[in-house]
């Protein structure tokens, strides 16, 4: 597999269909940063970073693991992983691709990166919720769940679909399991460089499977490590309990931090929240502490209208299942707090209690 290098802008590549050479390329930035929208504006600045004599850029991670914080990454590494993306999902040079992430984020930057790196015309779009203006076919997008789910209308314009950043409800799984086009789950973070594996999303769900050069392997606690030579000479440590299904597949089973010892029974939120499925309300399991127990299984949801009571009578027949016996508490707020990606913000929410 051969790799170009970082300063070597692929002769294909396109930006809303105009192809610019890179001393063009660097006028667009300039423009976008002294005459574009906010988000143009970020654009811009990127492209400057990525053209400048640095092998390093700078990337910001989310914060939906922990403090968000800004760490160096190398160019030459983001160049690996586009290649090894490109080769997976058959990406070729002059591919048309929709772009509607915020750049602020590495899942936005390397969708410009892969676009530079195999030559792909880049189509740019305000990164909103709401998507239903795109017009047009594309081979290649990258998307949040909830993004997904306002744009089903439309997703058969799309060839292939990468959706990432957040959970999949169940229903917009359903959903896009009948839609017509090719869409996956992604798994990855900002220091793997957005993904390292993906799940062809169907019903029911299928693990997990890691990208060309990619290994997998597990710790004492079950906890993900990641093979990736482009990246790291050590394996990654994640803090993502996974059930191996074999060297090149796994299913993801829940946060290490997240998981709950409630009188010696392991109980892991993201499992349950899969089992109960989409109930139209935002919400979470979590743990509280508690003097018998140790820590006790608490439900949160976000609505205005919903009390702990209408709730549990609602959904009386699932919590009643075997696998919510131990759901002690149920908690509404009027709203979550959310990290600035979109995704649930865990610790800050449950401080709202």
């Amino acid at each position: 597999m051969k790799i170009p290098h970082y300063s070597k802008i692929h002769n294909r590549f396109k930006i809303n269909s105009y192809h610019y050479d890179q001393r063009e390329l660097t006028q667009v930035a300039y423009s976008f940063i002294k005459e574009g929208a906010p988000y143009e504006e970020v654009i811009g600045a990127f492209l400057l970073d990525w053209l400048d004599t640095s092998s390093v850029i700078n990337v910001k991670t989310s914060g939906s693991t922990g403090v968000p914080k800004t760490i160096q990454v190398s160019k030459q590494a983001m160049v690996h992983s586009a290649v090894l993306t490109g080769e997976y999902f058959g990406l070729e040079a002059g591919d048309r691709a929709l772009h509607c992430l915020p750049v602020d984020y590495i899942a936005g930057k390397m969708m410009l990166v892969r676009a530079m790196i195999l030559g792909l015309d880049m189509h740019m779009m305000e990164p909103r919720i709401e998507l239903s203006s795109f017009e047009g076919n594309y081979d290649f997008c990258a998307m949040i769940p909830l993004q997904a789910k306002n744009a089903l209308p439309k997703v058969g314009l799309i060839k292939t679909l990468l959706i990432g950043g957040a959970p999949i409800s169940s229903s917009l799984r359903a959903a896009l399991a009948t839609a017509p086009v090719d869409a996956y789950e992604t798994y990855g973070m900002t220091e793997t460089l957005t993904h390292i594996a993906v799940s062809k999303i169907v019903v029911p769900q299928q693990p997990f499977e890691v990208l060309p050069e990619i290994r997998i392997a597990t710790d004492a606690d079950d906890c993900l490590q990641i093979e990736a030579p482009h990246l790291s000479s050590t394996p990654i440590q994640t803090e993502d309990i996974v059930s191996l299904v074999d060297a090149q597949r796994f299913t993801l089973v829940g946060r290490k931090n997240n998981r709950i010892n409630s009188g010696g029974k392991k109980l892991f939120p993201e499992l349950l929240e899969q089992e109960l499925g989409d109930i139209g309300m935002p919400f979470f399991f979590a743990a509280q502490p508690d003097s018998d127990l140790g820590e006790k299984l608490v439900l949160l949801v976000a609505s205005e209208t919903e009390t702990p009571f209408t709730i549990r009578k609602k959904f009386n027949a699932v919590f009643e299942s075997e696998s919510f016996r131990f759901l002690k508490e149920i908690y509404t707020l009027p709203s979550f707090k959310y990290t600035p990606t979109g995704k649930i913000d865990r610790p800050s929410t449950l401080k709202l209690l």
